[in-house]
Protein backbone atom coordinates (compact mmCIF):
# COMPACT_ATOMS: atom_id res chain seq x y z
CA UNK A 1 0.00 0.00 0.00
CA UNK A 2 0.92 3.72 -1.13
CA UNK A 3 2.55 6.29 2.02
CA UNK A 4 -0.45 8.76 2.50
CA UNK A 5 0.57 10.50 -0.61
CA UNK A 6 -1.40 9.49 -3.44
CA UNK A 7 -0.74 11.63 -6.45
CA UNK A 8 1.44 10.35 -8.82
CA UNK A 9 2.98 12.41 -11.61
CA UNK A 10 5.58 10.68 -13.92
CA UNK A 11 8.81 12.67 -14.94
CA UNK A 12 9.04 13.32 -18.57
CA UNK A 13 12.04 10.97 -18.99
CA UNK A 14 10.17 8.53 -17.44
CA UNK A 15 6.82 9.01 -19.50
CA UNK A 16 8.98 8.86 -22.88
CA UNK A 17 10.44 5.64 -21.73
CA UNK A 18 7.01 3.66 -21.52
CA UNK A 19 6.15 2.40 -24.61
CA UNK A 20 10.02 0.92 -24.96
CA UNK A 21 9.42 -0.64 -21.74
CA UNK A 22 6.26 -1.87 -22.20
CA UNK A 23 4.39 -0.31 -19.50
CA UNK A 24 1.34 2.58 -19.45
CA UNK A 25 1.13 5.27 -17.53
CA UNK A 26 -1.98 3.89 -15.95
CA UNK A 27 0.05 0.40 -15.06
CA UNK A 28 2.87 3.08 -13.12
CA UNK A 29 0.17 4.69 -10.87
CA UNK A 30 -1.11 1.68 -10.21
CA UNK A 31 1.69 0.38 -8.97
CA UNK A 32 2.69 3.47 -6.68
CA UNK A 33 -0.61 3.19 -5.08
CA UNK A 34 -1.41 -0.43 -4.38
CA UNK A 35 2.48 -2.05 -5.01
CA UNK A 36 5.04 -3.40 -2.44
CA UNK A 37 7.43 -0.65 -0.93
CA UNK A 38 11.43 -0.67 -0.46
CA UNK A 39 13.60 1.44 0.31
CA UNK A 40 15.80 2.39 -2.94
CA UNK A 41 18.93 4.29 -3.40
CA UNK A 42 19.71 8.09 -3.34
CA UNK A 43 16.55 8.36 -1.03
CA UNK A 44 14.42 7.33 -3.14
CA UNK A 45 11.57 4.72 -3.02
CA UNK A 46 10.53 2.01 -4.90
CA UNK A 47 7.27 -0.05 -5.79
CA UNK A 48 6.92 -3.32 -7.58
CA UNK A 49 3.55 -5.09 -8.53
CA UNK A 50 3.35 -7.94 -11.20
CA UNK A 51 0.33 -7.72 -13.51
CA UNK A 52 -1.59 -10.54 -15.28
CA UNK A 53 0.35 -10.09 -19.09
CA UNK A 54 -0.34 -13.46 -21.00
CA UNK A 55 0.92 -11.71 -24.09
CA UNK A 56 4.06 -11.62 -26.40
CA UNK A 57 6.63 -9.36 -25.80
CA UNK A 58 9.44 -8.92 -28.30
CA UNK A 59 8.54 -12.41 -30.09
CA UNK A 60 8.03 -14.33 -26.62
CA UNK A 61 4.77 -15.37 -24.58
CA UNK A 62 5.22 -14.52 -20.94
CA UNK A 63 2.59 -14.68 -18.35
CA UNK A 64 3.25 -11.84 -16.04
CA UNK A 65 4.61 -8.48 -16.13
CA UNK A 66 6.21 -6.90 -13.08
CA UNK A 67 6.53 -3.22 -12.86
CA UNK A 68 8.69 -1.75 -10.39
CA UNK A 69 8.99 2.04 -10.30
CA UNK A 70 11.54 4.78 -8.80
CA UNK A 71 10.30 7.69 -6.83
CA UNK A 72 10.75 10.63 -4.49
CA UNK A 73 8.27 12.27 -3.03
CA UNK A 74 7.78 15.94 -3.03
CA UNK A 75 4.83 18.49 -2.23
CA UNK A 76 2.77 15.76 -1.45
CA UNK A 77 2.78 13.45 -4.44
CA UNK A 78 5.25 10.72 -5.81
CA UNK A 79 7.15 11.80 -8.91
CA UNK A 80 8.19 8.56 -10.45
CA UNK A 81 11.91 8.97 -11.98
CA UNK A 82 12.44 5.58 -13.35
CA UNK A 83 10.31 2.19 -14.55
CA UNK A 84 12.06 -1.16 -14.96
CA UNK A 85 9.96 -3.79 -16.45
CA UNK A 86 10.59 -7.76 -16.54
CA UNK A 87 8.84 -10.17 -18.11
CA UNK A 88 8.54 -14.25 -17.00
Amino acid sequence: MCPQTTIVTLHPHARMRLTERGATENEVIDTILRGETFSAKFGRTGFRLNFNFDAIWRGKKYGTKQIEAYAVEEQERWIVIIIIVKFF
